[in-house]
């Protein structure tokens, strides 16, 4: 019971920490969200792509925008790489572009908000003007103490901010996010026929149709094209158009926005196309990893897909592991399970976890339709071995680096690596 005590009083020690760090960088930058819209994104996944296609839609429709991303910063055109490995970094960091994005005289920023930034009071003394609410499935369990955890700290953000709310309702877990009260509602989605709630708006995607390079869909009478593949990004467009229409932007503008998509680095980026597709995507949850195999086994019809990835460390999400082994199982004929960002972990043990998963899966499974797997910690390796095993026609999808520039190891050591740089270098070394 005393030790049990002591925790508790230490951790609350550490949350009052990092609200006076949070205190401490809005004072000493003159609280500059007072003087900009701030609309903050949060949810499991698409909070990058979302920001983007914000920025693409406000752009259009002739605003200066600041956008504070897991990916970039960019403020007033200007752009540089997040380099903090964080996608919503503390020690006053977000105060410092609001006053920047200020100086530059934008009229919005717009920026991602992750549980884990809440949960260290980040968010804290950013006078938000809308919240957005992508979805939610199971991450960051252990940091939290479980799911019910997980999705209050995203609830936090919503309890804060009064002003817009913009929900996706096709989520199992909108509803929370409902009851807190906001001026405006915006409720996006595809698949319910809603029942209209007082003071809301409806914003629905029908006559979808995609293929490997975009998607058209229509919201009403009015039609959209996205040059991006996934049919996960309706989603991300409509919560981008279901914004900019609380902040009255013309349907013109959030059509003309969306079709000038650049599309996220790293996120289901095709980096070779010949003889076979090679895609390097994100997805570090078993949710986007599935979608991806699905997305890739629909648009690119491969004969064989081949699977490079592996499990962040650190710590994190271990139950995540075996998981994303069966998923891996389920789609693909054959797998090389690697090594990510290992942090202070063992790689080999989590291989072994996701390997778990993997044998689990293949169980099921007849004797002639079992996958081919192998277990290479070296990640260029990995990639070569697939780049070998690949046949014209086969597809090979590369997940859980995208864009990043760091391999994060043990005792705070980085190393250099761009997943795109080393896909290509090994596949020219095949062709000499």
């Amino acid at each position: 019971m005393k030790i049990k005590k002591t925790l508790l009083k230490f951790k609350g020690l550490v949350s009052v920490y990092h609200f006076l760090l949070s205190f401490s960088g809005a004072l000493f930058y003159f609280f500059p969200s007072r003087k900009i819209k701030v609309f903050a994104v949060t949810g499991t996944n698409g909070k990058t792509t979302t920001v983007d296609l914000m920025t693409e839609v406000f752009k259009e429709a002739g605003y200066r925008v600041a956008a504070f991303s897991s990916v970039k910063f960019e403020i007033a055109g200007e752009e540089e790489k997040n380099l903090f490995k964080m996608t919503m970094p503390g020690r006053a960091v977000l105060q410092s572009l609001l006053r920047k994005a200020v100086r530059k005289g934008c009229d919005i920023a717009i920026m991602e908000v992750t549980s884990e930034g809440i949960k260290q009071h980040r968010h804290r003394f950013i006078d938000f003007d809308a919240a957005c609410f992508t979805n939610l499935t199971p991450e960051h369990i252990e940091s939290h103490g479980g799911f019910e955890n997980y999705k209050k700290e995203k609830g936090k953000l919503f309890r804060a901010v009064s002003k817009a709310h913009i929900i996706n309702i096709d989520d199992d877990n909108a509803g929370y996010f409902l009851q807190f009260p906001a001026k405006k509602k915006i409720l996006y989605g595809i698949k319910k026929d809603f029942q209209k709630r007082e003071g809301s708006v409806l914003v629905k995607a029908e006559n979808i149709k995609a293929d490997k390079n975009s998607l058209v869909f229509s919201i009403g009478e009015d039609n959209f094209f996205l040059p991006l593949s996934g049919k996960f990004n309706v989603y991300n467009a409509l919560a981008a158009a279901s914004l900019a229409l609380t902040e009255g932007v013309e349907m013109e503008s959030i059509k003309k926005g969306l079709k000038k998509a650049k599309g996220i680095p790293g996120r289901m980026e095709e980096v070779i196309s010949s003889p076979f597709n090679v895609i390097i995507d994100y997805a570090v949850t078993p949710e986007t990893l599935e979608e991806v195999y699905k997305e890739i086994k629909e648009n690119f019809s491969p004969t064989r897909l081949i699977a490079v990835f592996g499990s962040c460390g650190g710590g994190r999400d271990k139950w995540k592991r075996p998981v994303m082994g069966e998923i891996a199982a389920k789609y693909c004929e054959a797998a090389i399970i690697t090594n990510e960002d290992p942090y202070d972990e063992d790689p080999q043990e989590i291989m072994d976890q996701i390997e778990e998963g993997f044998l689990r899966y293949m169980k099921t499974l007849p004797e002639g339709k079992k996958p081919h797997y192998w277990k290479i910690i070296d990640r260029r390796e990995a990639v070569r071995k697939a780049l070998e095993f690949a046949n014209p026609g086969d597809a090979i999808i590369v997940t859980g680096k995208g864009d990043e520039s760091w391999m994060c190891l043990a005792d705070g050591k980085k190393i250099p690596w761009k997943e795109r740089e080393v896909i290509k270098e090994e596949h020219d070394k095949r062709k000499v």
